[in-house]
Order: C-alpha cells, then structure tokens, then sequence
C-alpha cells in the first residue's frame, strides 16, 4: 500500500515540475495595426487604386488603406490602375500620411 501512495505521490510531484517548466517560457509578440491613413495634400481631386480598390481622394480628404506590407499604391484614371506611387511598408502601419511625404 506505501508503494502505490508514494508512487502516486511521485506521479504527482513529477507532473507539477513539468507544469512548472512550461509557464516559464517567455512569449514574444509583435503587433502590426491593419491600417493607415493617407491624406490628399494636393491641390486636386485624385484617384488612386489602393491595392485593392479604387478611391477618389478631393482635395484635404483621407482614406483608411489595408496594410498590406510590399501592395503598391497605384494612380488610377477612368477605373484602371497607373503608375506606381508607392509600397506600403511595416513602418506606415498605425500612421497618418500625407500623400506628398509618400510620393516617389
């Protein structure tokens, strides 16, 4: 009978310095905001494609864009997409940009 209650004992000692072990381990985590917001700072109404539809911008408006990390921001013009603007990069995620600080 002392045999089983001290391997029962054991048992349960054992299972507690695993459970110990496993709380233990450090959990890095990286948050990455889904948007920014871009601002038409331009003295015109613009269309752009935002990588995954099209906007029009008037003068001093802001759109919300996906980020996409490595999308590019496209001119738009009559519905098809132009020249290249700009990548989204991890650094825009979160912030509020003018469209001429963005611009190549």
């Amino acid at each position: 009978m002392k045999i089983i209650l001290l391997s029962i004992y054991s048992a349960v000692i054992g299972l507690n310095i695993v459970n110990i072990k496993q709380t233990n381990n450090i959990v890095n985590e990286i948050k990455i905001e889904s948007s920014f917001s871009l601002i038409n700072d331009s003295k015109d109404k613009i269309s752009i494609h935002t990588g995954t539809g099209f906007v029009s911008l008037n003068k001093g408006s802001k759109t919300s864009i996906g980020c996409n990390v490595g999308k590019e921001v496209r001119w738009a013009n009559e519905g098809k997409k132009g020249e290249v603007i700009f990548k989204i990069t991890a650094d825009m995620c979160g912030k509020t940009l003018k469209l001429s600080e963005v611009m190549k």
